[in-house]
Formats: C-alpha cells, structure tokens, sequence
C-alpha cells in the first residue's frame, strides 16, 4: 500500500510542480521514503524520486531555474531597444556588489528569479532579461528584428541603463554561446564569464541536435522523424522552419511540442517521461525556445563560419570557467574543449555523469564554486 502512495506521487510530477513552498512536498515524502524498508524499495521508483526532486529543487530539464516566488527583485520592468522591441529584465543581490548579467539558454527560455540561486546576494549584483522575443519581453515570439547581433545590442543598452561600468557574464548552452559573442564585441564591458554547456555556434553544432543526437536515441528519433517526408528529412532546419513560423497555430505549436519532446530526451541522462510532459504542456515556453531556436538555427545564428574560435584574442586575457557534462547529449564536449585551447585565462571542468542541464547536485555544486572563484578573481 505505501509503494502504492509513492508510486502516485512520484508519477504524478505535474502537480508537484505548482507547489510554491518545495518543502510542503518533499518533507512528507522523504518522510514516507525513509518508512519503506528496503525489501519494500522499488529501486526504479526510488530513482524517479531523486531525479525529479533535483529537477524541482534546481531547474529545468533545458537548464534554466524554475520560479522560485520567494525571491524579490530590487529593480524590475521593461526597456525599449528598438521601434519594435522590448525586453523585460531585473535586478536582485546587491546593487554594490559585482554586476553580473544572466544570459539564458533556448534560445527563447527566458529567465526565472530562481537561477540566483547559484549566487551569493551579498557579494553579487544579479542583472537577468529575457531577450528579444523570449517570454515576457515584446512582441511574444517575435522573430522580426531578431539577431544575434540585435540581442548584443540590446545587452549594451540595458548595461548603460543600469550604469553598470563593467559586469560578468553567465550563461549556458545558447546563453554562453551569446556570453562568448558579446564578449567579443564588448571585451571593454567584460569582467570574465562563468558558461556551461558549450555551443560554437557552427554548422555541425546545431545539425548535431536534428541529426547525429539520433545515435544515442534511435527509437525516440524515429518518432521524431515519422512526420517528415524523405525530402524533408534531406533538410530538417527548413522543414521545421517552415512549420514553426507558420501563422496557423495548430500548426506551429505542433511543431513546437514535437521538436522539444525530442531534443528533451538529450538534455539530462534519464529524464522522466512525467517531467517532460509537464514542459510540453507549457505552451508558451514550448513556442518560445523552439521558434527562436529554428530562426538562429536558418540564419546559421548570425555568425561567420567558426567566428567564435576565431576571435578569441579579443577575450582571452579574461578570466572564464568553462563547465560542461560528459553525457551531454546535445552539445558535444569537444566544443568546451576546444574552447578551453584557445582561450589562455580559462578553466576547463569536464564533469563525469552530468548531461546537458546542470540538474545533477554535483553540477550545481560546480556552477556554485565556478562562481565563488570568479568573485575571488575579480576582489
């Protein structure tokens, strides 16, 4: 009867998380866990309890925080950076401390007050926005205007805003890839940067996720690729373009759903069929990431061919720890590590059983540490 109770707990996840107070869930759960005696134990639901208290306890399966409503901006509202375009941002920590800007991945995810949690508040002075597009920034999913190059704009408009002189960048997957970029064009506004889950940014990086992420997963990607024709399949990037932007929202949001249930299955080893559903039902976001991620994705992400490796002389004097997971499914390590060989003021961290989201404690425990150096660099 009690593995029964925890076996409908564990299954359902979706309420779990509407709870705004985590402890009001995990304290009676871990409570009625630690009741069951080991004969008792069904080890594969035992498993499914700890991963999705550390997906709930940390963040999301793409790697950026759940809401966490305890946690009170200092400054927040919206900045206009072009006729068409504002972005929504905020403040938190201390307004003396070291600036640091909070670049989230997708593209398209958009940040939560909870991805502070990695931050001492005393020490740091935590800027985050949800760039062009993204969430609660205006027009919602709008690709127009939408570059790179535009959101490195937007970054230097919101940094003179603040009268920030100089800050930090932090970031993961597309949120480092963007920290890298704007560093390039901004070394000046730069302190060091602290990235995880390295993208380049390249052709066979982005193509990586519709094609060669398939070998690890070939049922999942199967399903995946069943919808497309052959001709399709020959060029996914523009068949799954084509849908994504398309005015008719049965369409696009079908389009959306499907791509993230199968780029999900590579953000962490594991991931719960529960969770995963919890994030296909959350339409916005859905919509979101996946039509920023397919507009980059058809424009080669505003970048020359191997830009970022480049032009790493104009950033390679500052200070960057580079954290990227072993399993990560979809973003290949070798894009850290050869980040990490041309940039002469960094720290490499390769981390063993760690996937593309930073949901293992261990992960997390690396991001937090990364950090407390970084401020130690820069006293």
């Amino acid at each position: 009867m009690r593995i029964n109770v925890a076996r409908h707990i564990l299954y359902s996840s979706k309420p779990l998380l509407a709870y705004r107070n985590k402890s009001i869930v995990f304290l009676p759960l871990f409570v009625l866990i630690c009741s069951l005696t080991i004969k008792e134990i069904d080890m594969r639901i035992l498993k499914q309890f700890l991963f999705i208290f550390s997906i709930i306890w940390s963040m999301n399966l793409h790697g950026d925080a759940m809401t966490n409503t305890t946690i009170n901006a200092h400054e927040q509202g919206y900045l206009k950076v072009s006729d068409l375009h504002e972005i929504y941002y905020e403040t938190f920590g201390n307004p003396e401390g070291i600036p640091v800007v909070v670049l989230h991945g997708g593209p398209g995810a958009g940040c939560t007050p909870a991805m502070t949690r990695f931050f001492d508040l005393d020490t740091w002075y935590v800027v985050m926005l949800d760039q062009r597009g993204a969430m609660r920034s205006k027009p919602f999913a709008c690709m127009e205007e939408n570059s790179t190059q535009h959101i490195i704009h937007d970054l230097e408009l919101l940094r003179n805003h603040l009268k920030i002189d100089r800050w930090a960048c932090f970031g993961g997957s597309w949120g480092a890839l963007l920290a890298v970029a704007y560093g390039q064009s901004h070394p000046d506004s730069c302190l060091g940067f602290v990235i995880r889950s390295i993208v380049l940014g390249r052709e066979q990086d982005y193509l990586h996720t519709l094609y060669g992420m398939g070998e690890s997963f070939p049922e999942a990607y199967a399903a995946f690729l069943a919808p497309f024709s052959d001709e399709e399949k020959r060029d996914l990037v523009s068949a799954c373009y084509d849908k994504i932007i398309d005015p008719d929202p049965h369409v696009h949001m079908q389009m959306a759903k499907h791509f993230l249930k199968w780029v999900m299955h590579g953000t962490t080893p594991n991931p719960d069929p529960a969770v995963i559903q919890s994030y296909l039902e959350n339409e916005p976001m859905a919509l979101s990431m996946e039509r920023a991620f397919f507009h980059f994705a058809k424009h080669q992400f505003f970048l020359k061919e191997n830009q970022l490796l480049s032009n790493m002389d104009k950033i390679s004097h500052l200070p960057a720890f580079i954290i990227h997971g072993k399993d990560d499914f979809i973003c290949k390590k070798e894009q850290a590590e050869l980040l990490h060989k041309n940039w002469a003021n960094s720290k490499l961290w390769i981390l063993k059983d760690a996937g593309h989201a930073p949901v293992q404690p261990h992960f997390i425990t690396a991001i937090t540490e990364a950090i407390e150096l970084l401020a130690k660099d820069l006293e």
